[in-house]
């Protein structure tokens, strides 16, 4: 594309002012929507209580993309996709494509999801969802379906490429409080889902806005810490819940143009009520009212991406699992996803192949010059992270998203350890690991945040 240097000589660069009505510099930005619902009947994702494929289309899901700055190593996409989840495969796969088509770097993509439990079930993701092994003819199903998820993702990456051309960014925060702790702990110890006045809870709405030279917004990206859980196991039908739903209506409010949304550190937070269908645009309504206060009011202006980094790393197991547990665990009496997933394991042994000791878990972080940090967070993150980091790097503007680029499992806190429960422990028997996670976790990831924050400078 032509490169902005020229057009950009009367661009005012961000100051060090908390906010500013002056215009940011002139950025390339490219936005796409793409249409991704499944073709029916197909198993949904998130519930196992449902055991029949979904046959109904209630609402269309979508996936969006967010393309910034010119060719070449500046290049930098986001994507968020209505799926409950993203694989390490899908991402692997638009990643290579990306980069070979457009050069796109790895730590320069971001693959996420919006986690309704309304949507397809796909091959690479929550391996043990139904406890159960699938007949070939729904297999089969779910596989064609994840190929051609991905390719659609490639798809939107590619459009919002070529659709870049000059435009503006800036981005302030608001808040909704429909998010709402859902771990009731009873004597030190985990008992179930509710809803928990005063538990830890992330309510930040970030919002970016994308405007074009004459001020008419082109896209919006948010974010927001909370489970697509307003829809049940009962609602056995293809939805993209809240998240959709908020998009749906700011889309409406600005004529079509994309509204990204990603799910921040809400592993631990479900919405509140009202729930179930007529709950959806409730929640949808707050999230893009107060998208809309946000922006009508003062923003922060942003320049491009400056900084992108990726980092790999194995967060380890708690301990070893010996065949004798394994037995035990999926004898008759056992809790049937645990006895599911030990018979698993189980036929791994038995293949010669040892279990695992660590998971795969991948942290990235994108710098908007000094104004802006974003932090992006693989698997089911609790809203303890965030909260965390916020709270120990008070100078950092950060914006965080979970459900990023893999989803190997939930992310639990210290905290949550010695209470037990879902995101602890029995989460574990879905996503296919046979012990829980080191106590250690929590600081193992925050320590990671930190150092690839570390060298960014940061608005005062």
């Amino acid at each position: 594309m032509k490169p902005l240097r020229a057009l950009a000589a009367a661009a005012v660069l961000a100051t060090t002012a908390p906010f500013s009505a002056a215009a940011g510099p002139l950025v390339a930005v490219g936005l796409a929507r793409v249409d991704i619902t499944p073709e029916t009947p197909i198993l949904l994702s998130g519930y196992q209580s449902r055991t029949t494929a979904a046959d109904k289309v209630e609402m269309r899901l979508h996936a969006r993309a967010l393309a910034l700055g010119e060719d070449g190593p500046g290049l930098t996409v986001l994507i968020a996709a209505e799926v409950i989840a993203i694989g390490e495969d899908t991402a692997a796969h638009v990643a290579t494509e990306l980069a070979r088509r457009f050069g796109v770097a790895r730590a320069r993509l971001a693959v996420t999801a919006t986690h309704t439990h309304a949507g397809p079930a796909l091959a690479d993701t929550i391996p043990f969802m139904f406890s159960r092994d699938l007949p070939d003819e729904e297999r089969e199903r779910i596989t064609r379906h994840t190929r051609v998820f991905r390719e659609k993702l490639v798809a939107v990456a590619a459009e919002a490429i070529a659709a870049r051309r000059p435009a503006r960014l800036d981005w302030a925060e608001g808040r909704v409080d429909f998010a709402a702790h859902r771990r009731t702990v009873v004597d030190g110890k985990w008992k179930g889902f509710g809803i928990v006045p005063g538990g830890p809870v992330d309510h930040a709405l970030p919002v970016l806005r994308v405007t074009d030279t004459a001020g008419a917004v082109r896209g919006v990206l948010l974010g927001y810490a909370c489970h697509c859980t307003t829809l049940a196991g009962s609602d056995n039908l293809v939805h993209p819940d809240w998240a959709g739903d908020a998009a749906a209506r700011i889309e409406a409010a600005h004529g079509g143009a994309p509204a990204l949304v990603t799910i921040g550190c809400g592993a631990d937070a479900n919405p509140g009520m009202p729930r179930g269908l007529p709950g959806v645009p409730v929640h949808g309504a707050k999230v893009a009212a107060e998208v809309a206060r946000v922006l009508a009011g003062p923003l922060r202006p942003l320049g491009p991406v400056t900084a992108a980094t990726l980092r790999r790393m194995e967060l380890p197991l708690e301990r070893t699992v010996t065949r004798a547990e394994l037995e035990a665990r999926a004898a008759p009496g056992s809790r049937v996803q645990t006895a599911y997933a030990a018979r698993r394991f189980l036929a791994e042994l038995d293949a010669g192949r040892p279990l695992p000791a660590a998971l795969p878990y991948v942290v990235q972080a994108w710098s908007f010059g000094r104004d802006l940090q974003m932090v992006f967070l693989a698997g089911e993150v609790v809203s303890e992270y965030s909260l965390r980091l916020r709270r120990e790097l008070p100078g950092a503007q950060l914006w965080f998203t979970a459900y990023a680029n893999a989803t190997p499992s939930y992310i639990p806190s210290r905290r949550m350890f010695p209470e037990g429960g879902y995101e602890v422990d029995g989460s574990m028997d879905y996503y296919g690991w046979p012990v829980r996670l080191a106590e250690s976790t929590e600081d193992v990831i925050v320590a990671a945040v930190k150092s690839m924050l570390g060298s960014a400078p940061h608005r005062p």
